[in-house]
């Protein structure tokens, strides 16, 4: 069985994807540490992102595994290095690239292949699985998300960056929601059998319990 969660950046996802999968003894599938991973990649070998040739053969050249829930690229835990600010906006470039998405639609589904899964991402409902058994599109407000980023940011330095200001992070998720929106390969939307949640107004708590009560329901 295949459970999927979709939903824009900072909807909180990850987090309520990684907990459900817990509480159901499903396997926890990370979609979007692995396109960070590759844009962290493409970083640190100062690739340029709009050379569409350069990132695919960066990507072939990355190793991304995971040990439990931490992400490993080319056997070094990026855990933290994933959720800085430049790896998130280019993750979002990387992610427009027909030749990357195929890349790893192909090693999710891989990954999935005979499992019971909790899947998280922008396209697992509509593109990657979509024959999932229940399928879930978490959002939340751009200013309660924005607030989650920048709390995030603040807990990996243990304060807000130098350069890093709330009004700046909230600036750079819409810009996100914009191109994720919009964008010709896969683009950001519910799937049409997908049931929608706001987290705006509850915790991450309540989410989970809210979420586990409807699986359960459903299967």
């Amino acid at each position: 069985m295949i459970i999927t969660i979709d939903g824009p950046a900072g909807s909180g996802k990850s987090t309520v994807a990684r907990r459900l999968a817990q509480r159901l003894g499903f396997r926890f599938l990370n979609t979007g540490a692995m396109y960070r991973a590759i844009a962290l990649k493409c970083v640190r070998d100062a690739t340029d992102l709009d050379d569409f040739d350069a990132v695919v053969a960066c990507a072939r050249m990355a190793s991304v595994t995971f040990e439990g829930d931490r992400p490993h690229l080319d056997g070094e835990d990026v855990s933290d290095a994933l959720r800085t600010e430049p790896v998130s906006a280019a993750a979002s470039r990387v992610a427009v690239n027909p030749q990357v998405r195929d890349l790893l639609v192909s090693l999710q589904r891989a990954a999935a292949e005979g499992h019971e899964v909790v899947t998280e991402g922008r396209d697992q409902g509509t593109i990657v699985f979509p024959d999932a058994a229940v399928k879930i599109f978490l959002t939340a407000s751009a200013e309660t998300r924005a607030a989650r980023r920048y709390a995030e940011l603040a807990a990996i330095e243990g304060h807000p960056p130098d350069d890093v200001t709330y009004a700046g992070v909230l600036a750079q998720i819409r810009d996100r929601d914009e191109r994720d929106g919009n964008r010709p390969i896969a683009p950001l939307k519910p799937a049409p059998d997908a049931i929608a949640f706001d987290t705006s107004e509850i915790t991450v708590d309540e989410a989970v319990d809210l979420l586990e009560r409807f699986v359960r329901e459903r299967i």
